[in-house]
């Protein structure tokens, strides 16, 4: 920090006197504490200074919010293929600062395999592109082949992308359960095994699961609460590696289940109406008549048993309109459920006609 806040000083006096603002470029400036950073924010702020920051983290998670809102922030993508595969170009054949001077022939499954595990970073695709050429012998002609297994053996496994509390995290399940959600059961199976893979809590989506049965699935498939609750203590019981298994069953059932949210977004609009609507007294016949004194207030009077009418409905009013908050839809058992409550509203104008 000493060094730090000379380059600072040093600038700032610089850019008083009339001379050049500095560029300052600080690489990982995540690992700066929030006090670190916040010396940064007088010269940022006067102009003094004209700061870079790069970090391998969410600049939203990482870097204070006053430095955040004074910067332009730039996400990097990862490079597509075409771009690695022009930087394997460049490094078998700069003599300079590649690999040029080396008489080195790549194999094409070994060529495609590196850019396939490098994920779009160059530095993974350059060092391991390297190790493989300082660490294969030349054959008979003096020529250096990396093939294949070489590739293989430098990289080991794909490691993927991953980090357990940022964008890693957050993407990767959102992907899950919106491909779950568009019934995509092969997607759904990639993001679960990326997630695994990369060493993801099993418990954090098998609560998800449970989740989605509820949520996007519904009364469209009533069981797929049960299949995803079940793999959840399946789960529990096996552990890993064997847990994985009812994770990716339960996955593939919600992926494949009619979906419905009415149940959901009716109890999003009935809370609504209770925070925002004047609230809806109970009606007096569906009040408690248990205790002494509720005859006399009127509690209980006027309701109507369902077990005395026919198919135990009868026209009672219960204090909300029927269809105000749960609209059913046409698919899978809800489809029965919407049918149902049909006849039995037909079933009520009925009675009351009679």
């Amino acid at each position: 920090m000493a060094t730090l806040r000379q380059a600072l000083a040093a600038a700032d006096l610089r850019f008083r006197q009339g001379g050049p603002r500095t560029l300052l470029f600080i690489d990982e400036i995540h690992r700066f504490n929030k006090s670190q950073q916040d010396v940064l924010l007088p010269d940022v702020e006067s102009g003094a200074v004209c700061l870079i920051g790069a970090t391998t983290h969410n600049p939203s998670f990482y870097v204070n919010g006053p430095l955040v809102s004074r910067s332009q922030v730039f996400a990097l993508e990862p490079l597509s293929p075409e771009a690695l595969s022009g930087l394997v170009d460049r490094a078998l054949t700069d003599t300079e600062r590649g690999l040029g001077q080396l008489p080195l022939d790549l194999d094409p499954a070994a060529r495609a395999h590196l850019i396939a595990v490098s994920e779009g970073d160059a530095r993974r695709l350059l060092n391991a592109l390297e190790l493989a050429a300082l660490s294969t012998r030349p054959n008979k002609a003096g020529r250096i082949g990396i093939d294949l297994p070489a590739i293989e053996a430098c990289v080991q496994r794909k490691v993927p992308v991953y980090d357990k509390d940022e964008d890693g995290h957050y993407d990767t399940i959102s992907a899950f359960i919106k491909s779950v959600r568009g019934s995509d059961p092969d997607s759904a199976l990639y993001w679960l095994a990326k997630m695994l893979v990369a060493g993801e809590d099993p418990r954090f989506i098998a609560r998800r699961l449970v989740i989605l049965s509820s949520e996007d699935i519904g009364m469209a498939d009533p069981r797929a609460l049960s299949v995803a609750v079940a793999a959840q203590q399946a789960f529990e019981t096996l552990g890993m590696p064997e847990g994985r298994i009812p994770l990716a069953e339960a996955t593939v059932y919600l992926a494949t289940a009619p979906k419905s949210n009415a149940s959901y977004m009716g109890l999003n609009a009935a809370m609504e109406a209770v925070k925002k609507e004047a609230t809806v007294a109970v009606p007096k016949a569906l009040r408690d008549a248990h205790y002494k004194g509720a005859e006399a207030l009127g509690h209980g009077a006027g309701y109507q048993y369902s077990h005395d009418y026919a198919e135990g409905i009868s026209a009672q009013e219960f204090g909300i309109a029927p269809g105000t908050f749960y609209t059913p839809t046409g698919r899978g058992y809800e489809k029965i459920v919407k049918e149902r409550l049909d006849y039995w509203l037909d079933l009520k104008r009925k009675q009351r006609e009679e």
